[in-house]
């Protein structure tokens, strides 16, 4: 298992909870607007001497922190994932887990073994527009369409989310979106900033007004939909 980053408090991160935010390193999407660049091109691994010292820290927090938000990168890529979240939850955590989607077997496996208390899914863009937005394959994206009929069958509590671009997104991408993931839980869209890390530049936010309207074009198919960091 390998840790590149640990936020040691978040409000955010894990909605409902305080929890820290452990960051993976490595990533089989390259989606032009990810805001973790460094964690997904040539990061550099710390090793397992990080993670020793990540569990210590959290033997400290107890009775101060409620949960652990596990992101990356792409986590479900770590070979050990399913043995760091073990350990935990037996130190009495609650977990988050945000993943592309391309590991459904992965992620069933965890849910299924009591793992994963909420699963984060990045739903990059509408399914004709995916190659595009995140470069991923079509075999990938058959991956992803089985991680959200997984979360829509009610296994564990999760949201969809996705991050919208000028350069990347229209209003009849979200029209495909709500028929996608029709029947969902939640949805967020998310406005994009610039990190000053992403992996293309000249990416901009959309409006406002735009962000509004492609809200309004899923709330037809999904109960809640709300929007991230407009104001």
């Amino acid at each position: 298992m390998e840790i590149e980053g640990l936020q040691k408090l978040t409000l955010l991160d894990f909605p409902g909870r305080v929890a820290c935010t452990v960051f993976t390193p490595g990533c089989n999407f390259r989606c032009p607007f990810c805001q973790n660049a460094s964690l997904v091109i040539d990061a550099p691994v710390k090793g397992a001497e990080d993670v020793e010292e990540f569990f210590s820290f959290l033997s400290k927090r107890k009775g101060i922190l409620d949960g652990v938000a596990i992101t990356g990168g792409e986590p479900l890529l770590q070979k050990g994932i399913a043995e760091f979240i073990s350990r935990i939850r037996e130190m009495g955590f609650q977990v988050k887990l945000d993943t592309n989607g391309s590991f459904p077997e992965i992620l069933e496996d965890l849910i299924g073994r009591g793992l994963v208390d909420y699963v984060a899914v990045d739903i990059k863009n509408s399914r004709r527009k995916y190659p595009l937005t995140s470069g991923c394959s079509g075999q990938q994206l058959g991956k992803v369409e089985q991680t959200v009929e997984l979360l829509k069958s009610g296994v564990v509590d999760y949201e969809f989310r996705t991050t919208v671009v000028s350069q990347f997104h229209e209003l009849a991408d979200f029209t495909e979106i709500g028929e996608w993931i029709s029947g969902a839980r939640r949805y967020f869209l998310q406005k994009f900033e610039d990190s000053g890390e992403i992996i293309q530049d000249g990416l901009s936010a959309v409006s406002k007004e735009e962000m509004e309207q492609f809200a309004e074009a899923v709330r037809p198919y999904v109960s809640e939909v709300s929007l991230r960091g407009v104001y």
